[in-house]
Protein backbone atom coordinates (compact mmCIF):
# COMPACT_ATOMS: atom_id res chain seq x y z
CA UNK A 1 0.00 0.00 0.00
CA UNK A 2 2.15 3.46 -0.97
CA UNK A 3 2.55 5.82 1.79
CA UNK A 4 -0.27 8.12 1.02
CA UNK A 5 -2.94 5.83 0.56
CA UNK A 6 -4.53 6.39 4.13
CA UNK A 7 -4.32 10.32 3.16
CA UNK A 8 -5.85 9.76 0.01
CA UNK A 9 -9.02 7.75 1.95
CA UNK A 10 -9.39 10.32 4.57
CA UNK A 11 -9.14 13.16 1.99
CA UNK A 12 -12.20 11.52 -0.08
CA UNK A 13 -14.23 10.62 2.86
CA UNK A 14 -13.70 14.73 3.42
CA UNK A 15 -15.11 15.10 0.31
CA UNK A 16 -17.87 12.95 0.22
CA UNK A 17 -18.86 14.48 3.62
CA UNK A 18 -19.17 18.01 2.13
CA UNK A 19 -21.00 16.35 -1.19
CA UNK A 20 -23.49 14.22 0.69
CA UNK A 21 -24.89 16.59 3.48
CA UNK A 22 -25.44 19.04 0.38
CA UNK A 23 -27.11 17.15 -1.76
CA UNK A 24 -29.21 16.06 0.55
CA UNK A 25 -28.35 12.21 1.16
CA UNK A 26 -28.26 11.64 4.70
CA UNK A 27 -28.09 7.76 5.00
CA UNK A 28 -24.72 7.91 2.56
CA UNK A 29 -23.87 10.81 5.07
CA UNK A 30 -24.24 9.27 8.42
CA UNK A 31 -22.39 6.16 7.06
CA UNK A 32 -19.77 8.24 7.13
CA UNK A 33 -19.76 8.21 10.95
CA UNK A 34 -18.93 5.79 13.28
CA UNK A 35 -22.06 3.82 14.65
CA UNK A 36 -20.51 5.25 18.17
CA UNK A 37 -19.18 8.48 17.11
CA UNK A 38 -19.40 12.00 18.40
CA UNK A 39 -20.14 15.25 17.14
CA UNK A 40 -20.01 18.75 18.81
CA UNK A 41 -21.52 22.02 17.50
CA UNK A 42 -22.73 25.18 18.91
CA UNK A 43 -22.70 24.16 22.28
CA UNK A 44 -24.12 20.45 21.45
CA UNK A 45 -22.77 17.22 22.03
CA UNK A 46 -24.61 14.30 19.86
CA UNK A 47 -23.69 10.60 19.97
CA UNK A 48 -24.23 8.05 17.64
CA UNK A 49 -25.75 8.10 14.31
CA UNK A 50 -29.08 8.16 14.52
CA UNK A 51 -29.03 11.41 17.03
CA UNK A 52 -26.73 13.30 14.42
CA UNK A 53 -29.22 12.86 11.49
CA UNK A 54 -31.63 13.64 13.87
CA UNK A 55 -29.80 17.00 14.37
CA UNK A 56 -29.05 17.67 11.26
CA UNK A 57 -31.49 16.58 8.55
CA UNK A 58 -34.09 18.86 9.55
CA UNK A 59 -31.62 22.03 9.25
CA UNK A 60 -30.41 20.87 6.00
CA UNK A 61 -33.62 21.38 4.03
CA UNK A 62 -33.53 21.58 0.22
CA UNK A 63 -34.42 25.31 0.42
CA UNK A 64 -31.51 25.83 3.25
CA UNK A 65 -28.73 23.49 1.32
CA UNK A 66 -25.50 25.61 -0.45
CA UNK A 67 -22.13 24.04 -0.35
CA UNK A 68 -19.17 23.11 2.07
CA UNK A 69 -15.78 23.58 0.78
CA UNK A 70 -13.11 22.68 2.47
CA UNK A 71 -9.35 23.10 2.21
CA UNK A 72 -6.51 20.50 2.19
CA UNK A 73 -6.68 18.61 5.32
CA UNK A 74 -3.65 18.05 7.98
CA UNK A 75 -3.87 14.50 8.74
CA UNK A 76 -1.66 12.58 11.51
CA UNK A 77 -2.49 8.78 10.53
CA UNK A 78 -1.57 6.75 13.18
CA UNK A 79 -2.10 3.29 12.65
CA UNK A 80 -5.64 2.54 12.06
CA UNK A 81 -6.34 5.86 13.88
CA UNK A 82 -5.92 9.70 12.84
CA UNK A 83 -6.60 12.69 13.31
CA UNK A 84 -7.37 15.61 10.95
CA UNK A 85 -8.04 19.59 10.71
CA UNK A 86 -9.91 21.29 7.96
CA UNK A 87 -10.44 24.29 7.45
CA UNK A 88 -13.84 24.92 5.49
CA UNK A 89 -16.08 27.64 4.88
CA UNK A 90 -20.40 27.92 3.72
CA UNK A 91 -21.55 29.42 1.08
CA UNK A 92 -25.24 29.60 0.90
CA UNK A 93 -27.77 29.57 -2.36
CA UNK A 94 -27.03 33.34 -2.11
CA UNK A 95 -23.47 32.69 -2.66
CA UNK A 96 -22.30 34.76 0.88
CA UNK A 97 -20.56 32.93 3.36
CA UNK A 98 -22.71 32.33 5.97
CA UNK A 99 -20.27 30.20 8.62
CA UNK A 100 -16.40 29.20 8.49
CA UNK A 101 -14.08 27.74 10.79
CA UNK A 102 -12.07 24.32 11.03
CA UNK A 103 -13.35 20.69 11.98
CA UNK A 104 -11.58 18.86 14.57
CA UNK A 105 -11.90 15.52 13.60
CA UNK A 106 -10.94 12.01 15.03
CA UNK A 107 -10.96 9.11 12.41
CA UNK A 108 -10.85 5.38 12.27
CA UNK A 109 -9.81 3.00 9.82
CA UNK A 110 -12.79 0.37 9.67
CA UNK A 111 -12.20 -3.46 9.11
CA UNK A 112 -13.56 -3.18 5.96
CA UNK A 113 -10.65 -0.37 4.72
CA UNK A 114 -13.23 2.50 5.06
CA UNK A 115 -12.20 5.52 6.68
CA UNK A 116 -14.66 7.24 9.24
CA UNK A 117 -15.17 10.11 11.52
CA UNK A 118 -15.34 8.65 15.34
CA UNK A 119 -15.23 12.36 16.68
CA UNK A 120 -15.93 15.96 14.95
CA UNK A 121 -16.08 18.81 16.68
CA UNK A 122 -17.03 22.09 14.56
CA UNK A 123 -15.47 25.31 15.74
CA UNK A 124 -16.48 28.53 14.20
CA UNK A 125 -14.07 31.16 13.24
CA UNK A 126 -13.21 32.92 16.39
CA UNK A 127 -14.04 30.35 18.69
CA UNK A 128 -11.81 27.77 20.21
CA UNK A 129 -11.75 23.64 20.69
CA UNK A 130 -13.83 22.25 23.59
CA UNK A 131 -11.22 21.66 26.40
CA UNK A 132 -11.82 17.65 26.60
CA UNK A 133 -9.20 17.11 29.60
CA UNK A 134 -11.81 19.01 31.73
CA UNK A 135 -14.46 16.58 30.61
CA UNK A 136 -18.12 16.93 29.02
Amino acid sequence: MPHDAPHDAIRATLARYCQFLDDGRFDDWTALFTEDCEFRVMGRHLVGRDALRGFIEPAQTEETRGRHLISEPLVEVDGDRATVTTDYAFVGRDLTVQSAGRYHDVMVCGDDGEWRIFEREIVFVGDRPVDRSAGD
